[in-house]
C-alpha cells in the first residue's frame, strides 16, 4: 500500500485554499476600508470630493476646512465614537481581539461585533481621531481567515496560522506593504520563522496587497527623497536608539494604562465627546493634530516643521492620543507611533543636526520614526521592513535603520523588565 505524502492530503489542500481565499477577503477588505476612510474624510471636511483616489493629502483638506468645521466635525467624531462603543459594549457579544483569537482559537471572533467595531474605528479616523487606521483591516482579516478555516475543517494549529496570515494580510492591503505584512504575522503574531507559516504569510499577504492595489493603485505612503545614508547618519543611530527607546517605553507605559482606566458605562460617551471635543479646539490652531499622523511625518520627511512647532505638536500629540485612549475610543497606534518618533527625530535634528555632517531632517525623521515605532509596538523587524516599504528608500539607510531600532527595542525591553 502506497503512503500518502503530506503535501497530497486533502488537509494540506484545504490549508492553502483557505490562506489563498483568505487573502482575496482580506485584500477586498483593506481596499473597501481604504475607500471609505477616504470618502468619509472628504465628506467631513469638504475636500477633493470628486475623487477618492489621489488628490490633496488629508492634511491640506483639514488646513483648507474652516476652524468651525474642525471643531464640527471632531465633536461629531467624539458622539459617534462614545456612542458606539458604548452601545457595542452593552448590548453586542463580547470582543476577541486579535491576539486571542490567535492564541486560543476555540475562541472565535463574533462576526457582527468584529465588523462593528471596525467600523466605528474607520469613521473615527476618517473624522480626525489620531490613532491608526490599520486595526480595523486586522480585525477583519482575521475574522474571515479564521471563518474559513473552520469552513475548511483545518487543525487548531492550522486554524491559528490562518487567522494571523488574514490579520497580517489586512495591514499589507490597506498599506501595500505586503513583505511588512508577513514580517508581522511572524513576529507579532505567530512568534516563529518555520518554513510552513512564512511561506503561508508571505503568500497571503502578497494577494490580499495585490488585490488591494488594482483599485488602490501602489503609490508609496510617504515621499523620501534624501538619496544615500551618510556615515554620520550611523553614528547618530547609535547614539540617539536608547533616547527613542526611552521615549518609547513611556508612550508605552501611558497608552497601556490609559487603555485599563476605560469604563464601559455613562463616562464613555461622555468622555469621549469631551476628548474630541478638546482635540478640536486644539485643531484650530493646529491642524496637524487629526488624523493618525500621517502628515506629520510626510512634513518631518519633508523638512517643513520648525523647533517650535516640532515640539508643540509632540507634546499635543501624545496628549491627544492618550485623551482618545482614555475616553474609551478603539484604534491602532502604528501611524500615531510612527509620527511621535519622526517628529522627535526632527526635532533632535534642530537641535544637533550640525554635529553631524551632511545629513537632513528626513533623515532624522526616517530613524527615530523606525526606531520609536519598533520599541513603542514591539515589533523590530516589522518596523524596519515597513519604513523601507513605505518610503522606498535607499538600501544604504538599511544599516543605521537597524542600529537605531535595535538599540530603541533593547532599552525598551530594560526598562519594561525592571518595572
Amino acid at each position: 500500500m502506497t503512503l500518502m505524502r503530506k503535501t497530497d492530503s486533502p488537509i494540506w489542500h484545504n490549508q492553502w485554499i483557505a490562506l489563498l481565499l483568505t487573502g482575496v477577503l482580506a485584500g477586498v477588505a483593506g481596499m473597501l476600508i481604504a475607500l471609505l476612510l477616504h470618502e468619509i474624510q472628504h465628506l467631513a471636511f469638504g475636500y477633493s470630493q470628486r475623487s477618492l483616489i489621489g488628490g490633496p493629502p488629508f492634511l491640506q483638506g483639514v488646513s483648507d476646512a474652516s476652524a468651525l468645521r474642525r471643531l464640527a466635525v471632531l465633536s461629531a467624531a467624539g458622539i459617534v465614537a462614545g456612542c458606539g462603543w458604548w452601545l457595542l459594549a452593552r448590548y453586542a457579544k463580547k470582543r476577541v481581539s486579535v491576539g486571542t483569537a490567535v492564541n486560543d482559537v476555540t475562541q472565535p471572533m463574533p462576526t457582527v461585533t468584529t465588523l462593528c467595531h471596525a467600523f466605528l474605528q474607520v469613521i473615527t479616523v476618517a473624522m480626525g481621531s489620531p490613532l491608526g487606521r490599520e486595526s480595523a483591516p486586522r480585525e477583519v482579516g482575521a475574522l474571515f481567515g479564521g471563518s474559513i478555516a473552520r469552513h475548511c475543517g483545518l487543525s487548531a494549529q492550522e486554524t491559528k496560522r490562518v487567522i494571523a496570515c488574514g490579520a497580517g494580510a489586512g495591514l499589507a492591503a490597506v498599506y501595500n506593504v505586503p513583505l511588512a505584512g508577513a514580517i508581522f504575522t511572524l513576529e507579532v503574531l505567530l512568534v516563529t520563522i518555520s518554513w510552513d507559516a512564512v511561506i503561508a504569510a508571505v503568500v497571503t499577504s502578497a494577494v490580499a496587497a495585490f488585490v488591494a492595489s488594482l483599485v488602490l493603485g501602489n503609490e508609496r505612503q510617504y515621499l523620501f527623497t534624501s538619496p544615500e545614508a551618510p556615515f554620520s547618519l550611523i553614528v547618530w543611530a547609535l547614539l540617539s536608539g536608547p533616547l527613542f527607546g526611552y521615549a518609547a517605553h513611556l508612550f508605552r507605559r501611558m497608552t497601556t494604562t490609559a487603555r485599563r482606566q476605560v469604563k464601559s458605562n455613562w463616562q464613555l460617551p461622555v468622555f469621549c465627546f469631551i476628548a474630541f471635543a478638546c482635540l478640536g479646539l486644539l485643531s484650530i490652531w493646529f491642524p496637524q493634530l487629526p488624523g493618525n499622523g500621517r502628515g506629520p511625518v510626510q512634513l518631518s520627511f519633508g523638512g517643513g516643521v520648525t523647533l517650535p512647532l516640532a515640539a508643540i505638536l509632540i507634546g499635543l500629540k501624545v496628549l491627544s492620543i492618550w485623551l482618545v485612549l482614555r475616553s474609551g475610543a478603539e484604534g491602532g497606534l502604528l501611524t500615531p507611533g510612527l509620527a511621535i518618533g519622526a517628529l522627535l527625530g526632527a526635532l533632535m535634528f534642530l537641535i544637533v543636526g550640525s554635529f553631524f555632517p551632511n545629513t537632513d531632517m528626513a533623515e532624522f525623521a526616517l530613524t527615530g520614526g523606525a526606531a520609536f515605532l519598533a520599541s513603542s509596538m514591539q515589533m523590530p523587524l516589522t518596523a524596519i521592513v515597513l519604513l523601507m516599504e513605505f518610503t522606498g528608500m535607499d538600501f544604504s539607510f538599511f544599516v543605521p535603520l537597524t542600529l537605531a531600532v535595535a538599540g530603541a527595542y533593547m532599552t525598551c525591553r530594560y526598562r519594561k523588565n525592571a518595572e
